[in-house]
């Protein structure tokens, strides 16, 4: 499977919301840089993460673009988060079923035929704006 080929699956697995195949594709150390906050490193906490945003939001991604650079280890793609919140954290904006759409972009890094870096860009005042 090319390193194309296995993003577009990793993001067909979330949209299905098939946490344990989206982890499948996933190298063990992997490394996840979100938009904000520390990096994660590892599985474990990559699985810690997913069950948070499955408790906090239901989300599908629509009108993904991929972009592959020409070694073909990384992966780019832009798509729309139509979703829903359905619980607050800690500084943000109290939840009650909010729905948003919201531009974003991922970059993904492909060693030994598993993902095994996650990188997450959206713009985080223009969600909240959309929630409160």
């Amino acid at each position: 499977m090319t390193s194309l080929e296995l993003v577009q699956q990793y993001y067909s697995a979330f949209n299905n919301k098939d946490w344990s195949g989206m982890l499948a594709l996933l190298h063990s150390e992997v490394r996840h840089e979100p938009n904000q906050g520390d990096p994660r490193i590892g599985i474990e906490k990559f699985t810690d993460f997913l069950r948070h945003m499955d408790e906090s939001y239901e989300e599908t991604l629509t009108d993904m673009v991929f972009f592959i650079e020409p070694s073909g280890q990384r992966v780019a793609v832009e798509f729309m988060v139509n979703g829903v919140y359905k619980q607050g954290g800690e500084g943000l904006p109290k939840a009650n079923g909010q729905r948003y759409v919201l531009p974003a972009a991922a970059f993904l890094e492909v060693t030994d035929g598993k993902i095994s870096r996650v990188t997450t860009y959206y713009n985080l005042p223009l969600w909240i704006k959309r929630v409160s």
